[in-house]
């Protein structure tokens, strides 16, 4: 075992062997050989080309050499494109702050039974006065960045689960195919981490065509691992066991407290009250976040509703001419 798998269960390592090529004799040799494509793309500035942080991208590409530098440069080089994105990226910027105090993303402290951690979305919580697309986009990537620091979560993966419950259509409207584009290209296209399964729950038929909209974006591999499980909670729990899941899902954990994860990246002075100091974002919050999560933090629930919409029951939004328009032609 070289020093670049310290940490790994003997599980995860032959895991990795198994599901990754991932061979410890070979390692320093994969990652230079990565690192000497740089040289290839000068159009991008590849600000960190250490040994554990390529070695998270050949992880993702099931080590394949090329595969694994082209997702390299297209993680820069999305931060190049979308440079406003990134000023000031970390969980004390006011618009990243906001979005995690408003639960954007979940992460529950419990992995599933393949070691994968799951991330949750509550839809309807988006409240478009206070939170941007963007900054919701800005406090997932971050969440990631931060997770993705885990090396047995870079060989394990993510699970998302989406709850569409009481999500709007005027809600929905807001979701531009081409805000839709930059988040599938963020997360799909830029960000070394392996999804296992995107699960929509209670998602109206909005969804179902917004998802038509965003189909011929997505690569095989992504669509095939996109679950539209509507009001059949059963066949999530066929994917993901009750266990490992909140109340809101048909599990047996309590319901998720939307504060948690907020706290953690935020540091121990963040209250209920939403008051917290200015904490940024450190590599020691990684390092720290296990036992932070474990203190037992207050518990203090949004408010969300837990309604199951029925197909055909669903009534429209009154929406103004110009937003009802912009949907209907986004999916037109």
């Amino acid at each position: 075992m070289t020093h670049l798998q310290t940490g790994l269960s003997p599980e995860t390592i032959e895991k990795a062997r198994l599901e990754l090529n991932e061979n410890p004799d070979v390692l320093h040799q994969d990652i230079q050989q990565v690192r000497d494509m740089i040289i290839t793309r000068p159009d991008i500035g590849f600000l960190r080309t250490d040994d554990a942080f390529i070695l998270r991208f050949l992880r993702a590409r099931k080590f394949h050499q090329t595969d694994a530098f082209r997702l390299l440069a297209q993680y820069f080089q999305y931060r190049q494109l979308n440079l406003d994105m990134f000023k000031n990226f970390k969980a004390d910027d006011p618009g990243i702050k906001r979005a995690l105090i408003d639960g954007f993303p979940g992460v529950l402290e419990k992995r599933d039974h393949y070691g994968r951690k799951i991330l949750l979305l509550f839809a309807a919580n988006w409240d478009q006065s206070r939170n941007s697309f963007t900054d919701i986009l800005r406090a997932i990537l971050l969440s990631l960045e931060v997770l993705i620091e885990d090396q047995e979560l870079q060989i394990n993966g993510f699970i998302l689960i989406i709850d569409w419950s009481n999500f709007s259509f005027k809600q929905a409207s807001k979701l531009t195919p081409s805000i839709l584009k930059l988040a599938i290209e963020g997360l799909q296209d830029s960000f070394p981490a392996r999804f296992g399964g995107v699960h929509f729950v209670n998602q109206p038929w909005y969804i179902h065509a917004l998802y038509t909209l965003i189909k011929p974006f997505l690569k095989d591999k992504t669509r095939k691992r996109i679950f539209l499980h509507g009001n059949n909670l059963n066949s999530l729990h066929q994917l993901i066991h009750p266990e490992c899941l909140p109340s809101e899902f048909g599990g047996t954990l309590p319901p998720y407290d939307m504060g948690t994860w907020a706290r953690t990246l935020l540091g121990p002075d963040y209250s209920d009250e939403n008051e917290y100091t200015h904490t940024s974002y450190n590599a020691m919050h990684v390092k720290h976040s296990s036992s932070n999560l474990e203190r037992g933090y207050s518990p203090k629930h949004m408010t969300r509703s837990q309604s199951v919409v029925e197909p055909g029951t669903l009534k429209h939004e009154e929406l103004g001419e110009s937003e009802n328009t912009q949907l209907l032609l986004a999916l037109d």
